[in-house]
């Protein structure tokens, strides 16, 4: 059987090696390119992410990742985005008082934790929901955590034909959203390359479901 093929979209801002690393172990074909075809053509595509909402908006923008992701979603093919590459999955982000809009798949804006100590760096533990393909078999387990903001509520898409997107939970001061599945999108807030056993399992349970597309 062909290994799932994965595309890393490179556009400047992301710890894409060790994504890269963590998917080919898992199994998958994995190619790191901005080029649009290869998104577009690769069984589930990655959009990774650190540092500031704004800046990662602009290099997505800059190498037409908004359209990447859009087309790709309209046609039902799978998007996984870590971090910053999650936030941006929402419709706006504010930091410092300054607003970004975002890719807009989601509603709801990211904005900074309020927690006695930020950023939240470290393992944490998730809530997650029942019949999460994500978390299967890895449900009570920790995930690292790099972040200073969060997206707190994930409110209704508004369209009652569609299966309701499944919701993980996370807590640091106050209750953020870890991740999301939505579809053909899938997103998380920690690092699942750098969360050891458990995010090697998460992987491997998102790669198994490219098989047959």
């Amino acid at each position: 059987m062909t290994s799932p093929s994965v595309v890393v979209l490179d556009y400047g801002f992301g710890n894409v090696r060790s994504a890269v690393r963590a998917l080919e172990r898992v199994g998958a074909q994995v190619e790191l390119t901005s080029d649009a075809d290869a998104a577009a053509r690769a069984d589930g595509l990655v959009v990774p992410g650190v540092g500031a909402f704004a800046a990662v908006m602009h290099g997505l923008r800059a190498v037409r990742g908004d359209q990447i992701v859009d087309r790709r979603l309209a046609g039902g093919r799978p998007v996984l985005g870590i971090c910053v590459g999650m936030q941006v999955m929402f419709d706006a982000g504010d930091e410092h008082g300054v607003r970004t809009d975002g890719l807009g798949e989601w509603p709801g804006v990211v904005d900074r934790l309020d927690a006695p100590v930020v950023p939240h760096m470290g393992w944490s533990t998730i809530d997650a929901p029942e019949g999460s393909t994500l978390f299967r078999g890895i449900e009570q387990e920790y995930f690292y955590f790099v972040h200073s903001y969060a997206a707190r509520s994930f409110g209704p898409l508004g369209d009652a034909r569609f299966t309701p997107p499944k919701v993980t939970w996370a807590e640091h001061g106050e209750r953020f959203v870890a991740a999301v599945e939505n579809g053909p999108l899938a997103a998380t807030q920690f690092h699942p390359e750098k969360s050891g056993d458990a995010g090697a399992q998460l992987l491997e349970n998102w790669v198994t479901t490219l098989k047959g597309h």
